[in-house]
């Protein structure tokens, strides 16, 4: 499990005024939730967050985020972004409570080199990239790691075969493709004309009367 800290500041004020405000002076609005607590506003460090979110995978992340000196353990569940920029907007927090199991998206890392891409030149295509999950927050994997050494051309791993560590469950369809192996394309040379020379092009042409009759004597 991987886990950050953060700092943030309560707010009394929302609504868009307030946020726009707040972003001017160098500060993300956000907000932290749990069904354990009610929902409460709050402000973020731009710098800080932005430097936090460099360093971090944001959907499997504890954030022991210190809110005016008290910490409670948190999940992101949402960062908003600007279209355009792709600056942060708005963060959502969900608080964390201990021993219950939530809902995460594990990134999915193949490892070693495909024996059909390595000895067939075949080539080799990753269909799922992440694996929502259901776990403890104790206990969520940086990510689920599937050795694809053995599979040859036209072969391919399926979610069933994925193995996962104890108390991860899988909640995607077990018939889902992770990755496949395909026969690498062939490079079809284009036909020669029959009859023509080789590098010489057909000469089609109307014979001339004087060609028509030139046997005529």
């Amino acid at each position: 499990m991987a886990t950050a800290n953060l700092s943030a500041s309560a707010r009394a004020n929302s609504g868009k005024g307030v946020a726009r405000s707040l972003r001017r002076d160098g500060r993300i609005p956000a907000v932290v939730y749990g069904h354990a607590r009610e929902s409460q506003a709050l402000s973020l460090d731009a710098h800080e967050l932005t430097r936090l979110l460099a360093h971090i995978n944001a959907e499997t992340t504890v954030i022991e985020l210190a809110v005016d000196g008290t910490s409670s353990r948190t999940l992101i569940r949402e960062i908003q972004r600007h279209p355009l920029s792709r600056g942060v907007l708005h963060v959502d927090f969900q608080e964390l409570v201990a021993g219950e199991k939530v809902t995460v998206k594990i990134p999915v890392v193949l490892t070693g080199t495909s024996i059909g891409v390595r000895l067939n030149g075949g080539i080799m295509t990753q269909i799922l990239n992440e694996l929502e999950c259901r776990v403890d927050p104790a206990n969520i994997p940086n990510r689920i790691e599937v050795d694809i050494t053995d599979v040859t051309i036209g072969h391919s791993i399926h979610i069933s075969e994925v193995k996962v560590p104890e108390g991860v469950e899988i909640l995607d369809d077990e018939s889902g493709t992770i990755m496949i192996v395909s026969a690498p394309k062939e490079e079809v040379a284009a036909a020669p004309v029959e009859g023509a020379a080789a590098g010489e092009p057909e000469l089609i042409r109307k014979p001339k009367p004087e060609d028509e009759g030139a046997d005529k004597k």
